[in-house]
């Protein structure tokens, strides 16, 4: 299939993943347990490292202390165990492996991962919302662990769907193609909602009145340049909904450097 055909992609969450991975070796449910993941020993100030869905549903804050959270609520504390979530992550990944071949999977995180599921929704006589929800349903009937998916016509969409659209619907799928994406969230604020704009680029956009995708989008590019410089390019495409980067592009990728550093 040529690139400038349209194109499928899912982008899988799992939903307070490292959370939820303890309700489910706890056989509770992460949507009815107060539980936090965090190292008790570190005192008060202590980061949570995840909180189940319950809590945020209750207004705490994800990657908030153990003091922020408010007094009158009870809830568990689960120590982290890094290689627990690996091994959950693995087991979703092999899930995958039943319906994908590895070169349409990019695990772009512990727990998530791109899917171009383009040639695959006619051989399973599918559509990509269809597939999302088969794979979110069996991740949750195998695992015991929820999911979000995000759906879109490029990866760009595909993530921001994930990040934005489907945290506003009850199915936890949200769904973009160009269109959509300029008619629904072009005046979304903030920027920093949006995959790839941090507070820094914020700010310094914010000088020049530009506080939307819409904005960015109707900014004269030769003032972008000049803010950003090449990075500019990939800017002006993303408030568009554009994406060229294809699947076949992440798999190709070599660094042309290695390092190994410590933080």
């Amino acid at each position: 299939m040529e690139a400038s055909q349209q194109r499928s992609y899912l982008c899988i969450d799992g939903k307070c993943f490292y959370a939820s991975v303890e309700c489910a070796e706890r056989g509770l449910n992460p949507f009815e347990t107060n539980l936090v993941v965090a190292d008790p020993d570190r005192g008060k100030n202590a980061l949570c490292l995840a909180i189940s869905p319950k809590l945020k549903s209750l207004g705490v804050h994800n990657r908030c202390r153990l003091s922020d959270i408010p007094g009158n609520i009870k809830y568990e504390i689960a120590l982290p165990r890094m290689k627990l979530y690996r091994d959950y992550c693995a087991d979703i990944y092999a899930l995958y492996l039943d319906y994908f071949a590895p070169e349409d999977i990019h695990v772009y995180s512990i727990d998530e991962a791109f899917i171009d599921v383009t040639n695959y929704l006619p051989m399973y006589d599918v559509d990509a919302q269809q597939l999302a929800r088969k794979l979110m349903n069996e991740i949750a009937n195998k695992l015991r662990v929820p999911t979000t998916a995000g759906i879109g016509t490029n990866l760009y969409l595909a993530k921001i769907a994930l990040d934005i659209t489907a945290k506003k619907t009850r199915d936890h799928m949200g769904f973009l193609d160009e269109e959509l994406y300029r008619n629904t969230l072009w005046n979304h604020m903030p920027l920093t909602d949006f995959w790839g704009i941090g507070r820094g680029k914020v700010n310094r956009l914010s000088h020049y009145g530009i506080f939307t995708m819409r904005d960015i989008a109707n900014a004269g590019p030769d003032l972008l340049y000049r803010i950003f410089g090449i990075d500019a390019e990939l800017l002006i495409d993303h408030a568009w909904g554009r994406e060229t980067c294809l699947m076949k592009d992440i798999k190709n990728y070599r660094n042309k450097s290695h390092s190994v550093s410590f933080s």
